[in-house]
């Protein structure tokens, strides 16, 4: 058994981090993007213009099938880690030796496995990379960023399919703005590993797995295919390894994605027939043109799956797209550097807004409390060191707080805590971002977090202290408009050894039951403030 580590090593391992994250703070022009997937890591190294053009300066992939392990990816084995610590080592380098900002964001594999945090933690200590674990539908978003930079279809309704290997990506959009989003837990490597084991083809398993597609496809195209579309996308390794095989067969070559190859329902059938003609993933390779080694065994299941998206789509025939979401990832980190950060604020912000309107019943409401837990959250900047970020995720838990009253009354907390996190509607946010709303919304009221609220404990412990805050300066800005008639217009924090909260009341105005409330709803955030508080007007 291996000794625990001391806090040496600890400090050890902290000063590494801080060390390689220094070396990361540059001046530079160039930027790094990196999506880690469930079957293939992706580096894409640029030079970012400030109007978000770029020049690829060099491009990087493994495939490290980090999702591969028995059933539904619900663990990472400690061998897939290894290979992915060890590939996202190796990009570090690539990119350090460019003077690359970097940019890392994972999807299916970690956002879905028990012990994603661990592979996170480590890839933090031993690669000096910091890694979003992003959303499905924020994957989406990134996704079609990218393809609007790659081809022109800007003013098309456009349907996006991107198969990965332990989801798949489906977007309708039009000018630049998402209309509908769905990811699915399905994949060509969860569809390997179901039905064709080793990439093993036997009889009867092209129906089941197609049997199954049907079923899992429902979802989506229920919410999507009556919103119908003028040019099919699709993006990524399947897509790309598809399209190449198919123009081989009718043009004579391949020439990678983009406009000039064009998957179509019966080209997608012939080379399906190929692909299933021969069981054994190594004779595939062999006897299939254009089909990579590296692909043969998963091959088999990503047709499959397209093949029935395109039949329950209706489409007649996919453009590929040579970016995907390592390209949406870099324009949207980098976008005009600053102006950029402001316009994804936007398109966060506006996400919510939108879900807001959609759940509540009382927006009135939900925005002045905001607006006063804003105002809590600026004048107890120096007290609580938190930065834009933070106030961003605050402004979205106020205006969140109260969407579970859209299932019930009774613990609707419990309810908005649910659908913030399992919404579709959110864009922007990290998995940790939405997380950190959710539970913010979920302590809005009634129990302060306790140890035995396993979703809390489990976060990181600055993230613990994080919803701290949050909450308690929340709790305090509901209770100042309990009477929902806005009494309270403004607020000043006072005070050193005793926090006084000293409210301005409108003319005429009685803010007895506000302050009052208030009063009673100040114990959390006393506690995190470590002083006492006076809510007075």
């Amino acid at each position: 058994m291996s000794p625990a580590p001391s806090s040496a090593d600890t400090d050890a391992d902290n000063d590494e981090v801080s060390n390689r994250h220094a070396a990361n703070d540059v001046v530079s022009n160039n930027h790094a993007a990196i999506d880690i997937g469930t079957n293939s890591f992706h580096l894409l190294v640029a030079e970012v213009g400030d109007s978000g053009e770029f020049s690829v300066l060099t491009t990087e992939k493994e495939t490290v099938r980090l999702g591969d392990s028995p059933g539904d990816i619900r663990e990472l084995t400690p061998d897939a880690i290894d290979r992915g610590v060890a590939a996202l080592d190796r990009f570090k380098a690539i990119a350090d030796s460019f003077d690359a900002q970097v940019y890392a964001v994972a999807t299916s594999a970690v956002r879905e496995a028990d012990n994603g945090a661990d592979f996170v933690r480590r890839v933090e200590i031993e690669a000096g990379i910091r890694i979003d674990v992003i959303s499905g539908t924020e994957e989406a978003r990134l996704i079609h960023l990218g393809i609007l930079q790659a081809l022109p279809v800007f003013d098309q309704q456009l349907l996006m399919v991107d198969i990965g290997g332990g989801s798949t990506e489906f977007l309708v959009g039009r000018s630049g703005r998402r209309m509908e989003a769905r990811s699915l837990r399905i994949g060509h490597l969860r569809l390997t590993n179901r039905f064709f084991p080793g990439g093993v083809v036997e009889k009867g398993s092209v129906a089941a797995c197609r049997e199954y597609v049907r079923a899992f496809l429902v979802p989506a195209i229920n919410a999507m295919a009556p919103l119908g579309h003028d040019v099919a996308v699709g993006s990524s390794g399947t897509a790309e390894a598809l399209g190449d095989m198919i123009r081989l067969r009718t043009h004579g070559e391949a020439v990678g994605a983009g406009l000039d190859t064009v998957i179509t329902g019966q080209g997608l059938d012939g080379v399906l027939e190929e692909l299933v003609a021969w069981p054994n993933p190594a004779e595939r390779a062999k006897n299939v043109d254009g089909l990579s080694k590296k692909r043969a065994d998963v091959i088999v299941g990503g047709a499959i799956l397209l093949s029935e998206i395109f039949t329950a789509f209706g489409i007649e025939s996919m453009v590929t797209s040579p970016y995907a979401l390592r390209e949406g990832v870099l324009l949207d980190r980098t976008l005009g550097l600053e102006s950029g950060k402001e316009r994804l604020a936007d398109l966060r912000r506006l996400s919510v807004l939108e879900m807001a309107e959609a759940f509540e019943e009382d927006v009135t409401h939900v925005q002045q409390a905001t607006r006063l837990a804003l105002a809590i959250f600026d004048q107890l900047q120096d007290r609580h060191g938190l930065g834009i970020e933070d106030r961003q995720l605050l402004e979205a838990a106020g205006l969140l707080h109260n969407v579970g009253l859209f299932v019930s009354h009774a613990a609707h907390h419990h309810h908005s805590e649910y659908i913030i996190r399992n919404s579709d509607r959110i864009a922007g946010y990290t998995e940790r971002e939405i997380e950190i709303i959710a539970q913010t919304a979920r302590y809005h009221r009634r129990s302060a977090p306790k140890a035995s609220h396993t979703r809390f404990m489990a976060m990181p412990d600055d993230d613990q202290q994080r919803v701290r805050w949050l909450a308690g300066m929340l709790r305090v800005s509901i209770a100042l408009d309990r009477t929902r008639s806005a009494v309270v217009t403004d607020l000043t924090v006072e005070g050193d050894e005793q926090l006084e909260l000293v409210v301005e009341v409108a003319d005429g105005g009685d803010a007895s039951v506000e302050l009052f409330t208030a009063n009673e709803r100040s114990r959390l955030l006393s506690q995190v403030a470590g002083l006492p508080i006076e809510i007075r007007s």
